[in-house]
């Protein structure tokens, strides 16, 4: 079993940076890939970021590319989503989720789901 805690949210101005977190317990963190969905007030959770086991491969969504950056640190049992040029539309609760079964990009794929992390952007 595998327990996942994120951390790092909070208000940020339009065009701010937050960094989130997501450490891991459990299962050994480099034997499985980690990925970051979001999911706004009234709409489904969706797909933002995911990196493979050793972090050598990372996937983004579009609406984020080029503006977040996945990272991991096996060693620290820890995924970093790091949120630069935030935008009113970034805003919702991050989930970070471990151990894709089938494609990364899909959120049923996932066995290990954190509580979430609220992130607001005001305008």
């Amino acid at each position: 079993q595998v327990q996942l805690v994120e951390s790092g949210g909070g208000l940020v101005q339009a065009g701010g940076s937050l960094r989130l977190s997501c450490a891991a317990s459990g299962r050994t963190f480099s034997s499985y890939a980690m990925g970051w969905f979001r999911q706004a007030p009234g709409k489904e959770r969706e797909f933002v970021s995911a990196i493979s086991w050793s972090g050598s491969r990372t996937y983004y969504a579009d609406a984020v590319k080029g503006r977040f950056t996945i990272s991991r640190d096996n060693a620290k049992s820890t995924v970093y989503l790091q949120m630069n040029s935030l935008k009113p539309e970034d805003t919702a609760v991050y989930y970070c989720a471990g151990d894709p079964s089938g494609s990364m990009y899909r959120d049923e794929t996932y066995n290990y789901w954190g509580q979430g992390t609220q992130v607001t952007v005001s305008s």
